[in-house]
């Protein structure tokens, strides 16, 4: 017999567009959607992204309920989240969880390079992926997506992907049906204590440049390896594992401001 999935989304616009995750619908030759009051309705792949984790599907109805969205720029560790699903095919499941961190780099998964992860304790299981995450202000933040788990199962770790980022692969996929990324042509590392003293850096933070691309975006722009990438269009880079996801999300061809120790 065909292989099933199961999987969770949520609708962001009353004319049928829903935000799910690249893996739950990868491959398939068909895609269900059952809404909450049990109608079922036959929906179209309008894109996916496997470097982000997101994809956008399209069922043909109107006047559908949506979600709000919210900040997770706002995010504070500590913040308590809700998580909705149907793990193992339980519909409208809901667990509840902390917020550990915000800007969690996860190695291993599809998504590693491009996303930041918001990772919380809220248990997810199969058949999670792709739902809602939420604040308490009901707006959604993130959408799960992965766990750390040796069985497959809940271990107490999970991690979802910023709403920012999805809506930012949601519109390039509504308008063109893939996503571009900007990219500056530098290999980072992180900046150690070390690091930090030996280039008198005040504390250890930013992106350390190890090598530019020869003709590069970086390299016209006259950066060297040894400089430390401190900031983006004003944004503040922490840890280097930061910078990938944010010159990603940059429309190529603009210009960016970088700040360079």
């Amino acid at each position: 017999p065909p292989e099933e999935g199961v999987g969770s989304g949520f609708i962001v616009s009353p004319d049928g567009y829903i935000l799910t995750n690249t893996h739950v619908v990868d491959n398939a030759t068909r895609v269900t959607v059952r809404l909450t009051d049990r109608r079922e309705f036959q929906a179209k792949v309008i894109g996916s992204d496997d470097k982000s984790d997101v994809a956008l599907l399209k069922i043909e109805a109107t006047n559908l309920p949506t979600v709000r969205i919210g900040d997770p720029s706002k995010l504070r560790p500590g913040e308590w989240v809700v998580a909705i699903g149907s793990p193992f095919n339980f519909q409208n499941s809901v667990t509840a969880g902390i917020v550990s961190a915000i800007g969690r780099e996860v190695r291993g998964g599809s998504a590693y390079n491009y996303v930041n992860f918001i990772q919380t304790d809220a248990a997810l299981n199969p058949g999670n992926s792709g739902g809602p995450l939420f604040n308490l202000n009901g707006e959604v933040v993130g959408i799960n997506s992965q766990i750390y788990s040796n069985t497959g199962s809940y271990a107490g770790l999970s991690f979802a992907i910023p709403i920012d980022v999805a809506n930012n692969v949601r519109q390039q996929l509504a308008a063109t049906g893939h996503v571009t990324r900007g990219r500056i042509g530098v290999s980072i590392q992180p900046v150690t204590a070390a690091l930090a003293e030996s280039f008198g850096l005040d504390r250890p933070r930013g992106a350390a440049v190890s090598s530019v691309d020869s003709g590069g975006p970086a390299d016209k722009a006259g950066l060297k390896p040894e400089d430390i990438i401190l900031s983006v269009n004003g944004r503040k880079i922490e840890q280097s594992s930061e910078l990938p996801a944010l010159i990603a999300g940059i429309k190529p061809g603009s210009d960016a401001d970088l700040e360079v120790w």
